[in-house]
């Protein structure tokens, strides 16, 4: 028998959005909040830099619009981005209220907050904690949710789809979200989740690449369903690359801070060379797509397999008192950043695209928001500037929050009964290895023909691979019960069609998408925006 729940809010997504969304809305409403994995797993618990905003004197809200704008490469939303940075110096001081700690400047005469300078930014504008920002904001607000008598929890589950009023057949009405499914993996049952509000708050992609920095959950689950429903997407083509991963037989998506560049850490040739003086002028603090793609060329011409990351000429004091996650780490991989410099090698980071949202995070779903990096807001562009995608999380999320606030006393329609998921028809697999060997080509394709530098003959190979793929797989969602890797798999593929739909609409090389076949960037600056009704 499926177990039905009920609440005014489904969250979906327990990073910086969802618990943020989710404290904020706790004191007036009942809220399910569902969590892929454990709770503290997520990309903001690896988050390691800090989270960009406007809290010195000397800086400004015009600099940092200007300076994401830059970094955007021309296709940032400019209204966007001023009304993110607007709310930057209050998103702070509401995670310094919830108890988060920041660094704070090491002098007897200060009590400041420590702000550091990342690729892109102008001005010292990341608040942080040492490296390891993301950790100390979600075990903050984890502690704070699990105290919330509102807040219900669900860990370890895979949201399935969301069920709206067109999919049960009310075609006459607003198409309306009015839940989920989702597979609760202690049970293997697919349970079904009903709310006012749903809140999309899944987290990227990056998953989709054999490379990535990203933890396992960022399957992009959040842009699949959304898609499905009938959500538009934009700008899937622009997959950020963080240039620094560690590259190491036994360390996978260890990332390396943008800090350590914008604290002086140099990037060098195995021969010790500097390069990246010959492609801007910027050097190590040039945006993350013209680093990537420095990194990527060099790789090539040299046939070697990583370049080195080196901030060992600073002080050992300096290096392990602002390092001291990535010190600890490297060393038990017996690296001593102190006087060695670091193996790295680029990898896929950060959704830029995503479900087209307006300013309230509001989807074309009446009652269905999404927050987060699974959000097109307009702020990034064509290319993410280091540090915005915190801030985003925490801005967007109260946006959200207001706007569900906003409707607490609205008549809503009776909540119709959702139906139970079907699987009367299924059966169990005994055919995992499809799933699995299915899994390894998609990520393989991906980063082959799909990565750094692209051509058009290289997407539409990739574009024909993943049709044959998404037939096998749907043949297998038909016939057998779901799984956590097969739903991944699935949701893997639709991401993965929609970012070679998009790049392949993209006649131009601009931000993260540069291609052999028109290196040039358009005059004409627009978004890729695809719907299902195209």
């Amino acid at each position: 028998m499926t177990i039905h729940h009920q609440s005014d809010v489904l969250i979906i997504g327990s990073g910086a959005a969802g618990l943020s969304c989710a404290l904020r809305l706790s004191p007036h409403f009942t809220i399910n909040l569902l969590c892929k994995s454990e709770l503290s797993e997520g990309s903001t618990y690896y988050a390691q830099g800090g989270i960009a905003a406007v809290l010195d004197n000397a800086d400004s809200v015009d600099s940092h619009v200007r300076d994401t704008m830059n970094a955007g490469a021309g296709l940032c939303d400019e209204e966007a981005v001023r009304y993110t940075v607007e709310n930057s110096r209050n998103a702070i001081q509401w995670l310094i209220d919830k108890g988060v700690s920041f660094s704070r400047e090491n002098k007897a005469d200060s009590n400041d907050y420590h702000l550091t300078q990342e690729g892109g930014h102008s001005h010292r504008r990341i608040i942080h904690s040492a490296d390891a920002t993301g950790k100390e904001v979600q075990t903050t607000l984890s502690s704070l949710v699990q105290d919330e008598k509102n807040i219900r929890l669900f860990e370890n589950y895979n949201a399935v789809d969301l069920i709206t009023s067109h999919k049960l057949g009310l075609i006459g009405h607003d198409n309306r979200c009015l839940g989920a499914y989702a597979l609760s993996r202690s049970n293997d049952q697919v349970e079904v989740f009903a709310a006012k509000f749903v809140v999309l708050a899944t987290g990227g992609a990056s998953k989709v690449y054999l490379y990535t920095s990203n933890p396992d959950v960022s399957s992009g689950d959040g842009i699949a369903m959304a898609w499905r429903s009938g959500c538009r997407v934009a700008n899937m083509e622009f997959n950020q690359f963080h240039p620094t991963c560690l590259f190491h037989s036994k360390a996978h998506s260890f990332l390396i801070t943008e800090a350590l560049r914008g604290e002086g850490a140099l990037l060098k040739l195995p021969d010790g060379e500097r390069f990246m003086p010959r492609f801007d002028k910027r050097a190590e603090l040039a945006p993350r797509d013209i680093v990537a793609r420095a990194i990527d060329h060099e790789i090539k011409r040299l046939g070697i397999d990583c370049v080195y990351l080196d901030i060992s000429h600073k002080a050992d004091d300096f290096i392990k008192s602002h390092f001291p996650t990535i010190y600890q780490r490297l060393l038990n991989l017996n690296i001593d950043i102190t006087k060695q410099p670091i193996p790295v090698v680029p990898a896929a980071h950060y959704t830029c695209g995503g479900i087209v949202v307006d300013t309230d995070a509001r989807t074309d779903i009446v009652n269905l928001f999404a927050v987060g990096e699974v959000a097109h807001t307009g702020l990034h562009g064509a290319n993410r500037m280091a540090s915005n995608s915190l801030l985003e999380c925490l801005v967007y999320a109260r946006a959200a929050a207001n706007e569900i606030l906003a409707q607490k006393n609205e008549t809503h329609p009776a909540m119709t009964t959702l139906p139970s998921w079907d699987e009367s028809q299924v059966s169990n697999s005994d055919e995992e290895v499809v799933v699995s060997h299915n899994w390894h080509e998609l990520r393989h394709l991906m980063w082959n023909y799909v990565g750094i530098v692209r051509t058009t003959k290289r997407l539409e190979r990739a574009q024909r691979r993943i049709q044959l793929l998404k037939e096998e797989v749907k043949e297998y969602y038909s016939n057998f019960k779901v799984s956590s890797n097969l739903l991944e798999l699935r949701n893997l593929l639709t991401v993965a069609e929609l970012i070679i739909e998009c790049a392949i609409r993209r006649k131009e090389s601009r931000g993260l998408h540069y291609t052999l076949d028109y290196p040039e960037a358009s005059k004409q600056l627009k978004d890729t925006i695809i719907s299902k009704l195209d």
